[in-house]
């Protein structure tokens, strides 16, 4: 609950100054004084990622990946284990910063960066993308642009990954982030000129969860 009020809280006083991205800084920042905590601060990879790769038995010495909205680095980690050069990115140099300072030795390379606004060079650079659970927390505005900017960096005959919660077409988005996917938000995110792979309607004690995997053709 206390996750859900800060969250709640830092969102909107962030929406009000015009500025729909800047809570997540204040957010780890926050946390990292203790006043905070952050909801989505797992010790693991997300469960649905690592059952995607397990069952593809990956493997991928030499591939590239990039790790959307990485906070403290758990996927990427995991990413890196498996083998793949992994970049990842947040807006928020703290996360970044603590990413770095969890992960002494790691081989992913993190760096602070917008999403909206990422370095030239990513654009159709990597042969895997993952998006876990971040699109959903922006506002609807800022959103719509999102669907297609996840899908720019993945290269010809890469894969975009995207996990998120769902909610069906005729319920009410909830009031403060995160704010759950509907169905056409998942398939938004082919806008770059990718190709539905597969998406998964997955429901664990009636929760609705996506699992969506996209392709660029080569």
């Amino acid at each position: 609950m206390q996750d859900q009020e800060a969250t709640a809280r830092l969102s909107a006083e962030a929406l009000a100054a015009g500025d729909p991205t800047g809570w997540f800084e204040r957010l780890y920042t926050e946390a990292e004084r203790g006043d905070s905590t952050v909801p989505w601060d797992r010790e693991s990879p997300h469960g649905l990622l690592v059952e995607w790769a397990t069952a593809r038995e990956l493997s991928e010495a030499g591939r590239r990946a990039l790790v959307v909205g990485c906070g403290y680095g758990r996927d990427a980690e995991y990413l890196g284990r498996l083998g793949f050069a992994t970049t990842a990115f947040d807006i928020s140099p703290t996360a970044v910063r603590v990413a770095r300072e969890r992960h002494p030795g790691s081989p992913v390379t993190y760096v602070t960066a917008d999403l909206l606004d990422p370095p030239a060079d990513w654009r159709r650079g990597f042969d895997l993308v993952l998006e876990s659970m971040n699109v959903q927390a922006l506002p609807p505005r800022v959103r719509e642009a999102a669907f297609g900017a996840v899908g720019e960096p993945v290269a010809p005959g890469g894969t975009l990954l995207v996990i998120a919660a769902g909610r069906e077409d005729e319920e009410d988005p909830p009031a403060a982030p995160p704010w759950p996917l509907t169905r056409g938000e998942i398939d938004a995110f082919g806008r770059s000129g990718l190709t539905p792979v597969r998406v998964e309607d997955l429901r664990d004690t009636g929760i609705l969860r996506w699992r969506a995997e996209f392709h660029r053709p080569a």
